[in-house]
């Protein structure tokens, strides 16, 4: 048993936590948000009123936090991570935040003498429930091993990417071709409707055919016919339309950085960008197909 630091105890975080709790870890939470809290401890998680008091004799820490700014602030703050936990303790962030960001934590752990690893998940919700995620973990190489024997009961793959930040870069580059996919399963499923296919007929072909992809078979965005997709409950969120764009956007700004141009990228930002200026940024993304089907008032 380990004694497990967690700070960032939303969405993804909660359910993370909850299942290092059900491997028989000692799990110590943190968060801003009271309502996060108490859900984490009914799952198992011991509540904590401080940062320093989470990290305190901790064997590693995990955060899962919304930003870069975020990460920065709990690890390199005058109250932050750097500041109280012991440099035996390991360092995971398993938030999706920018390049320079990660970089800056890798840089200032190194310097105060801890180990750390950017390790970013794919998966979503319903993969952080379920214990089923994927790791990309970027770092040095025994920091790397260390912090895989941690992860393991929160995921089905846990992939070493690298030196430090290729785990958020391989993070970013994935969600740019989710998205992506997103936008492009959702102008074909209102196409094939209004050529006269039915909704299931269309999907049994796409997702046997060249046009499948994890958004087609998980967040097909037509309700009544894949069970995991938000479009079958109004569109309540598993990934928002803020956090995607948020996502999208890392992608986009380390295009720009490495001069490689995002054309489509760019282009499905602008439609995620639309929901959000029409008031949908709670809801989640795959309500992009409001765009293509004209069902939702918005200004281009």
């Amino acid at each position: 048993m380990a004694v497990v630091a967690w700070i960032g105890l939303g969405n993804m975080g909660g359910s993370m936590s909850a299942n290092l709790v059900k491997a028989g870890h000692d799990v110590r939470g943190f968060d801003l948000n009271p309502e996060t809290v108490a859900a984490a401890e009914a799952a198992g998680v011991k509540p904590v009123a401080s940062l320093a008091a989470a990290v305190d004799g901790a064997d590693v820490v995990f955060t899962m936090l919304p930003k870069g700014e975020h990460a920065r602030a709990v690890y390199l703050g005058e109250d932050g991570v750097l500041a109280h936990a012991d440099t035996r303790t390991l360092l995971v962030d398993s938030s999706t935040i920018d390049i320079a960001s990660a970089q800056a934590l890798h840089d200032a752990a190194a310097a105060a003498g801890f180990r750390f690893v950017d390790a970013p998940v794919s998966g979503g919700m319903s993969g952080a429930k379920a214990g089923t995620l994927t790791f990309m973990i970027g770092g040095e190489a025994g920091a790397v091993a260390d912090a895989t024997e941690y992860i393991r009961p929160m995921a089905a793959n846990v992939i070493p990417t690298g030196g430090a930040t290729t785990g958020q870069a391989a993070k970013i580059c994935n969600n740019l071709m989710l998205f992506i996919n997103l936008a492009s399963t959702a102008e074909g499923a209102v196409l094939a409707e209004r050529l006269g296919l039915d909704k299931q007929v269309f999907w049994d072909i796409a997702s046997v055919s060249s046009g499948d992809s994890w958004a087609l078979r998980t967040w097909y965005p037509v309700g009544g016919v894949v069970p995991t997709a938000a479009s079958n409950n109004g569109f309540a969120p598993t990934f928002t339309t803020e956090l995607a764009n948020k996502d999208i956007g890392l992608a986009i700004s380390a295009a720009r950085d490495t001069g490689t141009p995002l054309e489509i990228g760019e282009h499905v930002q602008t439609l995620f960008q639309r929901l959000i200026d029409s008031g949908q940024s709670g809801k989640d993304c795959s309500m992009i197909i409001k765009l293509v089907d004209g069902s939702l008032e918005t200004s281009n």
